[in-house]
């Protein structure tokens, strides 16, 4: 099994128990590691659409970057590579909000069920979006972002909704440190 295609198994503590290839772990809906990443720009957040070829959730608008890291990797290194791999960001610094778990079963069979590390940053450089990833990368005001959830949620990600909650509360928290 190539690194690529190996995610990493965990257990409701985020304890690995193994690891498995990428589309056999949907399939099977195995709990498993994985991140998200949200850049803002002060009031504005950097959000992607997926691409069209994502074998799910394909259309739907989702945070800046998501993924999961191979095995033996530390989440830090694993955002920083797929930051680049994604966006072509290259110097967005990251800190770690806080943590969920969720299930979500989508139609054709596969599932997400993962343990998801929410991580938070503030960035305003360029980015170049990875067409076979993202069909769209743009920034939004958190205000009308949040317009758009509620009237239209069929929009976005399943994991989204949770994890942009947990980057809010924590640069909410912080913003009264700085």
């Amino acid at each position: 099994m190539d690194i690529e295609n190996c995610l990493i198994i965990v257990d409701l503590d985020d304890k690995e128990t193994g690891t498995g290839e990428k589309l056999e772990v949907h399939r099977k809906g195995l709990l498993h590691r994985a991140f998200s990443v949200f850049l803002f720009n002060g009031d504005s957040l950097l959000i992607q659409k997926r691409a069209a070829g994502k074998y799910h959730s394909a259309g739907l608008w989702a945070n800046t970057c998501c993924s999961h890291p191979h095995a033996g990797e530390t989440l830090a290194e694993a955002v920083s590579r797929r930051l680049f791999a994604e966006c072509g960001i290259r110097d967005a610094e990251v800190t770690e909000a806080g943590c969920f778990v969720y299930r979500a079963v989508f139609a054709d069979g596969l599932s997400e069920y993962e343990y998801d590390h929410v991580f938070v940053g503030e960035y305003d450089g360029s980015f170049v979006p990875d067409p076979g990833e993202i069909a769209e990368l743009r920034y939004v005001k958190l205000e009308d972002l949040k317009r758009e959830m509620l009237d239209h949620p069929e929009r976005f990600t399943a994991w989204f909704f949770t994890a942009l909650g947990i980057a809010e509360r924590y640069r909410n928290l912080h913003a009264k440190d700085e």
